[in-house]
């Protein structure tokens, strides 16, 4: 066993390992490409950084390829994101024009990688035309939606199903986000990766440093919110919940760390509507973070008290399993992959307003033995399913049945 996976049978346990290994041994020398649109920033990049090189040790041949847009490309595929998530969006003609173009473009330097690949795993709508763009392909193609689309905007989904029907699979994080479509769909939420940095074991002076470096007080409570400047993810929302949090709690401070994507064109609008929003509040310390703020993120999540995803729509939310990774209780909000994760009154609490979330702060911060409590059953919980071993265990079941067309049970040799 190489000395990565050794470290993952400490944390996952050897019986998780061993698991790996045996769905592995018949995919080796596969080759497998994932292809997404950012490189850098979001759940989607941070979970292909530790799968691919994972899937490798296991002697899968992987590769990661990030398809290249401009700012329109990037506008129009944000204009996505929004109807998927339930917004009404204006796309036009010549944007979708130019959607098909770069998608072209992309796939002739990709063509020859893609149809000769295995396995290909389309991740979310920015690359999903590449398909139809190979017609040689030789390998079984899976889109990977990471998005809640329980409720898109028709006529935005109508679009995009016309390139997803040709797939050879889905793969979506949970039922209802699933979508009638002619090819078998899995259920398969995305997970934290234990030994990163953003999730590893922090010194107690690495956790401290964050106090002195952001202006933050040590001795005073402190709720936190990771997250891109994103509308969905509420920022306004959760500084409407502390301001009601705070009457009960004078000395309480907000932090809302969060950086950008380069596929995410609306990032600093939203940030400029946070900061007018705080108006100048002290203590609210609203952070743009660099993409790799990976310890940063680790060290503020391991000082807070609480920890908040209050999104209004969410595919997941790595963050809720980071948070709860470190023994934080999360107050998210009730939607999309946050319901996976919070189990009400048991891990955190679900809530859909600032007034419920800023009811779910105060009682936490005046219960401090149910705080702990809930803090130690969400790590319990994190562990036993939102890790990256049960991830890629998952990833590879799937690779397994698509490759030999199989039914409900895999048996491996």
């Amino acid at each position: 066993m190489s000395a990565q996976l050794e470290r993952y049978a400490e944390v996952a346990g050897e019986e998780a390992v061993d698991q790996l290994r045996q769905l592995a041994r018949p995919l080796k020398g596969m080759r497998v490409v994932h292809v997404n649109s950012t490189r850098v920033g979001g759940g989607v990049a941070e979970i292909l950084t530790k799968l691919v090189p994972l899937k490798r040790e296991l002697g899968i041949d992987a590769t990661w390829e990030v398809i290249e847009g401009d700012a329109g490309f990037y506008g129009t595929t944000k204009s996505f994101h929004n109807a998927l998530q339930g917004n009404r969006v204006t796309v036009g003609a010549s944007e979708l024009d130019h959607y098909r173009s770069v998608n072209l473009e992309n796939a002739q330097k990709l063509r020859a990688t893609l149809e000769s690949a295995d396995v290909v795993f389309i991740h979310d709508p920015q690359p999903a035309p590449l398909l139809e763009m190979c017609p040689n392909r030789e390998g079984r193609w899976i889109w990977r939606c990471h998005i809640d689309v329980s409720r898109p905007y028709r006529p935005i989904w109508r679009f995009l199903k016309g390139f997803l029907q040709n797939y050879d699979a889905s793969v979506f994080s949970l039922a209802a986000f699933s979508h009638r479509l002619p090819h078998p769909q899995y259920l398969i939420p995305p997970s934290i990766d234990p030994l990163s940095d953003k999730n590893r074991d922090l010194t107690s002076d690495e956790i401290t440093s964050v106090y002195d470096e952001f202006g933050i007080d040590p001795d005073r409570e402190m709720i936190l919110q990771v997250s891109r400047f994103d509308r969905f993810k509420d920022p306004v929302g959760v500084i409407e919940a502390y301001r009601l949090a705070r009457k009960f709690t004078p000395t309480l401070q907000l932090v809302l760390a969060g950086g950008s994507a380069t596929d995410d064109p609306e990032g600093a609008a939203v940030l400029d509507e946070t900061r007018r929003a705080a108006n100048h509040d002290p203590d609210i310390h609203i952070l743009l973070l660099p993409p790799d703020a990976h310890l940063t993120i680790n060290a503020l999540q391991r000082a807070a008290d609480i920890v908040l995803q209050k999104s209004i729509r969410e595919g997941f939310g790595l963050t809720v399993a980071e948070a709860m990774w470190k023994s934080r209780p999360v107050i998210g909000g009730d939607t999309g992959g946050i319901r996976l994760q919070v189990v009400n009154h048991q891990t955190g609490f679900l809530v859909s307003t600032p007034e419920g979330a800023a009811l779910r702060i105060r009682y936490l911060l005046h219960h401090r033995d149910r705080l702990e409590q809930m803090g130690a059953q969400a790590r319990a919980f994190v562990c036993d399913h939102f890790l990256l071993t049960r991830h890629l265990r998952e990833y590879l079941t799937v690779m397994l049945a698509l490759e030999h067309q199989l039914g409900d049970r895999i048996e491996l040799a």
